[in-house]
């Protein structure tokens, strides 16, 4: 085994017992969610809790404790800097809305980048003790079993996720609908995009789409849809790219060309 994959072997050893070391705290607070206290960020419906910050710092120490010299970017303490060639993306409850209101689809979603490619993505969701991992040339797999996409399915034999936001405009949103169900397609939302890209991996959906998401919201599970055989659109990771919103689109091979031009990717 060379050093780099010996390196990344054990940096996915390790985002997989974080995660549901995580999973188990956040499911702690989400069982007793009467009890937070939930802030709003830039919009209403954009919210975060103590939950989301005391899970974000139990990432954030047990990466330090194995793996000091790695950057780490997360959704509520921002950018720390590295002098390794990685650098950890996590988000730690994305779904957060889904998980103040009692909904289960929220999940921990948990990355790493290799210089500027994708090379880890882990995603645990807590109430359904749902395990997703993955890892450059590894392969994806959900509790163990290895994830292979169909790549004959299409929007119009199959769901398509979609996402929204306050960045976005509802105009935009409801032409996005329009074109998807004018193709012969359908969708669900479920308020965690992390989630729904793993649904993709997993074959529950055949693509996902959100005109604006921020890395540790896709980096995890654009890791999973590739590994699993799937396909997704570049984002942009050079420079200040990592910290700033992009389009993220990711499908099975059979639903790419029209979710494509749905898109206008």
């Amino acid at each position: 085994m060379t050093s780099h994959a010996a390196h990344l072997e054990d940096r996915l050893d390790l985002a997989r017992k974080m995660a549901v070391e995580a999973g188990v705290l956040a499911l702690k607070y989400f069982n007793a969610r009467e009890q937070l206290i939930v802030e709003t960020k830039a919009d209403p419906q954009d919210v975060v809790s103590i939950a989301d910050r005391e899970v974000e710092e139990l990432i954030r120490s047990r990466i330090i404790g194995s793996f000091p010299d790695d950057a780490i970017l997360g959704e509520e303490y921002g950018v720390s800097s590295g002098t390794s060639d990685y650098t950890w993306v996590i988000d730690p409850i994305d779904g957060t809305s889904p998980f103040v209101n009692g909904m289960p689809s929220w999940c921990i979603s948990i990355a790493a980048l290799h210089g500027e490619e994708i090379a880890i993505g882990v995603i645990y969701v807590p109430c359904n003790d749902e395990l997703y991992a993955s890892a450059v040339g590894m392969g994806a797999r959900l509790n163990g079993k290895l994830l292979t996409l169909n790549g004959e399915r299409t929007i119009r034999d199959a769901v398509t996720g979609i996402g929204a936001n306050h960045h976005v405009s509802p105009a935009s949103v409801a032409l996005i609908v329009e074109k998807l169900l004018d193709a012969g397609g359908n969708f669900i939302r479920n308020g965690s995009g992390a989630l729904m890209l793993a649904y993709v991996a997993a074959g529950r959906l055949v693509g996902y789409y959100e005109p604006y998401m921020h890395a540790w919201d896709c980096m995890a599970g654009y890791c999973l849809v590739k590994e699993a055989g799937g396909w997704h659109h570049p984002f942009p990771v050079k420079g200040d790219g990592l910290t700033k919103g992009a389009p993220v689109l990711a499908a099975a091979l059979g639903a790419v060309n029209d979710l494509r031009e749905i898109a206008n990717l």
